[in-house]
């Protein structure tokens, strides 16, 4: 089981000597796992733990209203777990902590604080006020403290750098079947289904209403969708992600999942949406009968997707 630290506590002394990555993680994706699973081979009888920050800096610098995470930090943290961390050092980054400089951030932070052992990075990973410190630093102020530094060249495949922002270019794109390759699992977008204006029940579609948050905008149009309930149970849909345009153009993106044979009421649940397969783009309908036939035919195909998807694993 993973323990997450946040400001302020004391870390136990069986949380400390560990072996530690350090980053964002945003989106925990293959590259993460690569740094993760190199760090772990090395030292395969200390415990491991990651350094990270929440929220993002970029929220810091560039607003909190910005979407571009591909993963908040409850899913960030769980996907760490599964990936066999066991502790996580979960850092408040405020103006408070953006004004700690690279030397106080090793010495005070993962020296005194977390009492780390030994830590492990990417090659472009810099810190500290005004990103001053950089791995040439890193590896210079560790090695006075007797913490080892392990720098991690970026997991390529076909010459491509797996990243973070590859995958939001994945999602932005239309196509999250690459991106859940880059990632090692499907994106999904979590959050408390909302009341929306009921529109969908009367044209026979009735819908659960998700804001996107701080969370990536992946391109707008309709996919084909598996949803999470909070009691576990899978069910595949379909969805619109986007602006609605017949209805009337909002001025947020919200994703609009409808369920196959499903009439249960979810409202106020927190769900999991994961986006399998784009079908195609948004776009305006003449009238509600235009729109309830395209939904038809959404609905169809992504049917058709989950059915060939599923007849090509049970041939395996």
């Amino acid at each position: 089981m993973t323990t997450i630290y946040t400001n302020g506590q004391a870390i136990p002394l069986s949380a400390r000597g560990s072996v530690t990555a350090l980053g964002n993680f945003d989106g925990v994706h293959r590259g993460h796992a690569y740094l993760l699973e190199t760090l772990k081979k090395q030292f395969p009888n200390r415990s491991l733990s990651v350094v990270t920050f929440e929220p993002h800096p970029r929220q810091l610098f560039e607003g909190r209203e910005i979407s571009f995470r591909l993963t908040n930090a409850d899913e960030r943290n769980a996907a760490l777990s599964a990936l066999g961390v066991e502790n996580i050092f979960q850092i408040t980054f405020d103006q408070e902590f953006a004004a700690l400089d690279a030397k106080n951030f090793i010495h005070q932070i993962l020296y005194k604080s977390f009492g780390i052992f030994h830590v492990a990075c990417g090659e472009g990973f810099v810190f500290g006020h005004n990103r001053q410190g950089n791995t040439d630093f890193l590896i210079s102020e560790a090695d006075k403290l007797g913490i080892g530094v392990t720098i991690v060249k970026p997991l390529r495949e076909e010459g491509t750098v797996i990243s973070s922002s590859l995958i939001r270019s994945c999602l932005k794109n239309g196509n999250p079947e690459k991106a859940a390759h880059y990632l090692g699992r499907i994106w999904c977008i979590q959050n408390i289904v909302e009341h929306g204006d009921k529109r969908g029940r009367t044209i026979g579609f009735p819908t659960a209403n998700l804001q996107l948050g701080e969370q990536v905008e992946p391109k707008c149009g309709v996919y084909a969708i598996k949803i999470r309930l909070a009691n576990g149970r899978m069910h595949e849909g379909v969805a619109n992600l986007g602006y609605r345009p017949t209805i009337g153009k909002q001025t947020r993106a919200c994703l609009e999942a409808h369920l196959f044979d499903f009439n249960q009421d979810i409202y106020g649940q927190k769900i999991t949406v994961y986006l399998y397969h784009f079908i195609r783009d948004e776009k305006r309908f003449s009238d509600l009968n235009e729109l309830k036939k395209q939904i038809a035919r959404d609905a169809n195909n992504a049917k058709e997707f989950f059915k060939i998807k599923n007849e090509s694993v049970n041939s395996l």
